[in-house]
């Protein structure tokens, strides 16, 4: 592996770490009593930072010569898994820009808890359920 390549593996490597800082941020926003004026604050700057640590991280591993380039030229029996990670690359871009704008046009208090669900449902997609969610749950 040149060295080059070494380098940009560990830029995907911590790329990678702060995405799923941000993600465990979002965890614990959502966690707050739902509606207080902090769970807005903080939900908000949590899904902001959250959606520059995925956009951080889709540039880094789509990027000519970069992670998932060299995948395919190197291992072209893992191009169907290389595909999943763009199609899911574009939905939780897709879906995080959407939640932002959502919360950035005002939810109503009556909207905020479908809002959460629709949150929750993003992080148990992104890597299993939230820490917050109870053992009963984590079967679903």
């Amino acid at each position: 592996m040149d060295e080059d390549f070494r380098t940009h593996l560990e830029h995907v490597s911590a790329a990678r770490a702060e995405l799923g800082d941000s993600m465990r941020a979002l965890q614990d926003a959502l966690a707050l009593p739902l509606g207080l004026p902090v769970w807005g604050r903080r939900v908000r700057a949590a899904l902001t930072e959250l959606a520059h640590d995925l956009r951080e991280h889709v540039e880094l591993t789509e990027s000519p010569g970069g992670l998932y380039a060299d995948i395919g030229a190197t291992a072209p029996r893992l191009a169907s898994g290389v595909d999943a990670q763009l199609a899911d690359h574009v939905f939780f871009v897709d879906e995080v820009e959407r939640l932002l704008q959502e919360r950035d046009d005002g939810i109503p208090r009556a909207g905020l808890g479908q809002h959460r669900e629709e949150l929750t449902a993003l992080l148990w997609r992104g890597g299993g359920p939230p820490a917050w969610v109870g053992p009963d749950l984590r079967g679903l």
